[in-house]
């Protein structure tokens, strides 16, 4: 050829918004969302997370209003964090059937039937040490005493109506505990939702703001995994499905897009992943310092999560994100 390049021009397919709509490989849905939020105890409380735009801690009567208009926006799903009024050394507002989480449950699915509702089931907001189990006396997390609690926790949670348990603790074993006291209560319709690769990222900044949880010693590296680590994670998913997890999650999503992928390729279950606080804190911020295009960031970092692999992404800019992709 006299051009010296080939007759495919891979440009032609690209020139209209109509093209481009056409031939994208990865499409984005508000259904593909997750909302988390934030519980708390009184009426009519609405209170800001100062590092998280947008994002409130919100008592029982106000979380069903703006869950109400999450839904609206045509997202299925919310995940409960629950901030307790008084903590302890054993967690026990994280068990306790009237405590806020189910409380927040039953309200939300009596209110609104068609939500679907997640429930994270963990200790750090409950104890008054911020670390996601009981302690030893030594001040280890103590791994093997803790997962009743969880268990207890989970099944609380789905009698109160929970559509899925999501255990974020990453104690070995606390899957097939959790499995076992659900399928004991009758309750082995509830799925599982595994934090099956969590990793112990400072992308969690803002979220300890939101919900607490900061550790008041020490930090959450000797059970959350190691930023380095790859071929733990497939580890520790598999480990997750065979203890009998329904769904896996990876979390942080946007640093670890390669770990999505890896379980993506090597799982059969659905894959979600939780673009957390720090990761949505940041584009706030660069938007507001005029460095980026909120809407355009926000959709791209999302679309790159799911062309990763994600089939669920857990995400702050939910409802946002469902008002722009209506838009168009």
């Amino acid at each position: 050829m006299s051009s010296g390049f080939p007759d495919r021009r891979m440009r032609r397919l690209r020139r209209t918004e109509v093209w481009r709509k056409m031939v994208a490989e990865t499409r984005l849905a508000p259904e593909d969302f997750v909302y988390p939020m934030f519980a708390v105890e009184g009426s009519g409380v609405r209170n800001d997370v100062k590092s998280m735009p947008g994002v409130q801690q919100l008592s029982v009567d106000c979380l069903v209003d703006a869950a109400g208009a999450v839904h609206a926006a045509g997202v299925p799903s919310v995940i409960l964090f629950g901030i307790p009024s008084e903590k302890d050394a054993h967690g026990s507002h994280g068990y306790d059937p009237e405590g806020i989480v189910p409380t927040a449950i039953r309200a939300l699915k009596e209110q609104i039937p068609t939500l679907n509702v997640w429930a994270d089931v963990c200790l750090c907001e409950y104890t008054e040490h911020g670390h996601c189990g009981l302690l030893t006396s030594e001040g280890e997390v103590d791994n093997d005493t803790t997962l009743p609690l969880l268990a207890k926790a989970a099944r609380v949670y789905a009698e109160a109506g929970a559509d899925a348990v999501a255990p974020s603790d990453m104690m070995d074993g606390r899957v097939r505990a959790i499995r076992d006291e659900l399928d004991g209560a009758n309750l082995g319709h509830v799925p599982i939702v595994s934090y099956a690769a969590k990793y112990a990222s400072a992308f969690y900044g803002p979220f300890r703001d939101a919900a607490e949880s900061t550790p008041a010693f020490g930090d959450r590296r000797g059970y959350q995994m190691d930023p380095p680590n790859a071929r733990e994670a497939l580890a520790e998913v598999a480990l997750d499905i065979e203890e009998g997890a329904d769904m896996v999650m990876v979390k942080p999503a946007g640093p670890y897009l390669d770990i999505i992928r890896a379980v993506r390729e090597m799982v059969s279950v659905p894959v979600s992943a939780y673009q957390v606080s720090g990761e949505f804190s940041m584009i706030h911020a660069a938007a507001q310092n005029g460095w980026l295009d909120l809407r355009r960031a926000a959709l791209e970092s999302l679309i790159g999560i799911r062309r990763a692999g994600a089939d669920l992404i857990l995400t702050y800019f939910a409802k946002e994100a469902a008002e722009w992709l209506k838009e168009g």
